[in-house]
């Protein structure tokens, strides 16, 4: 679904082009709480090399820091670091005044709206939009995530949908418009609860969503690291994946017969304590008699 670009409009992001100048690449410092934090290496190339054809096409976004005339590069990390690569000494710029959280907020609303994010990260900063846009922490956020699924589908008392959390974290995802809070609660927190070693791996693009998935399902954990591995070097096809998950996979028991649940049953109740219990005595002489009864019909 094609993306737009609400909330880069509510901020006013783009550049305005008679504001724009150069600025030296060594005067931009990074922001500490940066909210990308993996880019795809082909990709930067890719950037790089239009860049040393082209130039930057797209001013970086800055604010001015209280530091002999240095800037804090707000968005643009990817230009930035291409810029860097392909050996630019002078970098366009638009200079805006921010705030730490306008800023920070501004930096995730840049990353949501490219398209390459990977499924991870896009995840974790619309985590840290939500908590700065509503001034609480990611883990409450993502209770509050929770309830308004579970009143949704009618688990919950009433009073969660009506509160003015959930109103505004409606109103943000609207915003964002490419992914409804629905759809976000039901296919992308899942993806936090991953094995660790699998997050990792779709955080930083290594393997596709679906793969990862399938692979999450096998409980053993050294075979599914070893899976893992073999996926991403081998570029396995999720067929492929699915057919090695049947190999490794315990057969299914056979289910016991009803002689065999007799037999047990039986060798359980010699060790129980229930020959002590005086109630539980009587249930058992009423089960025994009807087991002679059915005895006796034969």
């Amino acid at each position: 679904m094609a993306r737009r670009n609400s909330l880069k409009d509510d901020w006013k992001f783009d550049a305005d082009l008679s504001n724009v100048h150069e600025i030296s690449i060594d005067s931009i410092i990074l922001p500490s709480n940066q909210p990308r934090r993996y880019f795809d290496l082909q990709k930067l190339q890719q950037l790089k090399e239009s860049i040393s054809r082209h130039g930057i096409l797209e001013p970086l976004l800055v604010r001015p820091v209280e530091k002999n005339g240095q800037y804090e590069l707000v968005a643009g990390e990817r230009r930035y670091r291409a810029a860097k690569e392909a050996g630019l000494t002078l970098v366009p710029v638009t200079v805006r005044e921010l705030t730490d959280d306008e800023a920070v907020q501004l930096a995730l609303v840049e990353n949501l709206q490219r398209e390459d994010l990977n499924p991870v990260e896009e995840t974790e900063g619309i985590l840290q939009l939500l908590s700065l846009k509503l001034k609480i922490d990611v883990a409450e956020v993502t209770s509050l995530l929770y309830r308004m699924r579970n009143e949704v589908i009618g688990n919950t008392n009433q009073n969660v949908l009506i509160s003015s959390e959930a109103l505004r974290i409606q109103a943000i995802f609207n915003d964002l418009a490419f992914i409804a809070w629905e759809s976000f609660v039901t296919t992308r927190l899942t993806l936090l609860n991953l094995p660790s070693e699998i997050l990792e791996a779709l955080r930083i693009g290594r393997i596709a969503y679906t793969k990862a998935q399938a692979i999450a399902r096998l409980k053993d954990e050294d075979k599914r690291k070893e899976l893992l591995e073999e996926a991403i070097t081998q570029n396995l096809s999720l067929a492929q994946i699915r057919e090695r998950l049947k190999a490794v996979r315990p057969p299914k028991e056979e289910p016991q017969t009803l002689k065999q649940k007799m037999q047990d049953i039986t060798h359980r109740f010699q060790k129980a304590k229930a020959w002590d219990d005086p109630k539980k005595q009587k249930r058992l002489e009423k089960l025994l008699i009807q087991m002679e009864t059915i005895l006796a019909e034969d």
